[in-house]
């Protein structure tokens, strides 16, 4: 005999599916409706395992593969952090071109300097374009004045024609420029130099570091148009403010404004599949408790590999192995406060039995709901090293 579904049974079920629920006096609670695609912020527990950053900062941010290998000639420059990016991937034995001591390049020689889409535009409007400037507006780290020499040019030329993946990266909306021109400076400018009169000093708007990426896209669409971008906003925050206010607070609306200008352009080109975005801020702001040391403004070593051990995971071809990603991961967690700080330094070491002294501790992560997971990662870790060790040994 069938059985007949009970009626209030499907409603409730109905009132399930439309986000429906009654309650005890039997008031039913609407709720808004979500969307078809939603994605919510995870909780401590889910912010613990090494597949974190994978999980909830990279989704949609991800190229369809990997696409850097040994042969990829790839030009890094804008904020202090292009400088982390150049040197990881050097040092794993990529072509960066901006790490090129022989260059005459600016891009080589002060391309961590470029703090801003301003500077960053000009770069490639005077390369691809020969665009002259009418006022000097680049200075050394030495506050020397760096002209526009054709030879530089030429060369600067050579680079950008070469390259097959630009990596930029974005640090400051605030900006002085020179107001007879509207001319923008690489950050400020020499103290002998400066002129009240004529060097003024602003935040630049949303609007214009849009308008800025929008140019420097076309002029590599149409100068380069089999090369990869990858914008970047520096997680470093602002060393000194000129506003009339917190360093802090102007620190927030600085990376705000180049955050919206990020996206503004990747929701406008995203599609033709050029353009792409590495959430480097995103994963130090949202990731790590403590990412920075003392100074609270440069990365702690371990966090800051990190971030590029997982950019090469993305990216390179030849990507770290499951169990360096957690070793990192792990390292990182502890340079930042989240586990216990002796993991980082154990782990560096090689000291097995050190970490799993550790696993006797009443706690070993930042909050107690989270402390088994990162437990059972710690364990993991120890038996695959232990394993790996083990067939070392043997294959000797």
């Amino acid at each position: 005999m069938t059985k007949l579904l009970d009626p209030s049974a499907v409603t409730k079920a109905a009132d399930r599916i439309e986000g429906n629920e009654s309650t005890k006096d039997g008031r039913v609670h609407q709720t808004w409706f979500r969307g078809s695609k939603g994605s919510r912020p995870p909780k401590a527990m889910q912010m613990m395992p090494e597949t974190a950053v994978m999980d909830y900062v990279l989704q949609g941010w991800t190229p369809p593969a990997p696409c850097i290998d040994e042969t990829t000639k790839v030009t890094a420059f804008g904020s202090c952090f292009a400088a982390y990016i150049s040197d990881w991937l050097a040092s794993r034995h990529y072509n960066v071109l901006t790490r090129n001591s022989d260059s005459n390049a600016y891009v080589v020689s002060c391309g961590e300097g470029m703090v801003n889409s301003f500077v960053i535009r000009q770069q490639f409007e005077w390369a691809f374009e020969a665009k002259k400037f009418e006022a000097p507006l680049w200075h050394g780290y030495k506050a020397e004045e760096f002209g526009y020499d054709e030879d530089v040019r030429q060369e600067t030329l050579r680079l950008f024609n070469e390259t097959d993946v630009f990596i930029l990266t974005l640090g400051l909306s605030e900006v002085w420029y020179d107001e007879p021109t509207g001319g923008v400076f690489w950050r400020t400018l020499p103290k002998d130099r400066y002129d009240p009169e004529r060097h003024k000093f602003r935040v630049s708007t949303a609007q214009e570091n849009t308008e800025n990426l929008r140019a420097i896209y076309h002029l590599i669409r149409k100068h380069r148009p089999d090369a990869k971008i990858i914008l970047t906003l520096s997680p470093i925050p602002l060393i000194t403010t000129f506003r009339d206010e917190s360093c802090i607070s102007a620190n927030s609306v600085s990376k705000a404004v180049l955050r919206v200008a990020i996206d503004e352009v990747m929701r406008e080109f995203k599609d033709e599949g050029h353009i792409f975005y590495w959430p480097s801020y995103e994963i130090v702001a949202d990731i790590f408790t403590y990412p920075f040391k003392e100074d609270r403004r440069h990365l702690r070593k371990s966090v800051q590999d990190f971030i590029m051990m997982a950019f090469e995971r993305v990216w390179c071809v030849k990507a770290p192995t499951d169990h360096e990603y957690l070793r990192q991961w792990l390292r990182a967690k502890s340079a930042a406060g989240q586990i216990h700080e002796n993991v980082d330094g154990a782990i560096g070491n090689g000291n097995l039995s050190k970490l799993r002294h550790m696993l006797n501790r009443n706690r070993i992560s930042e909050f107690k709901v989270t402390d088994d997971k990162a437990k059972d990662l710690l364990l993991r870790f120890i038996e695959e090293e232990e394993r790996l060790q083990a067939n070392a040994s043997a294959a000797e």
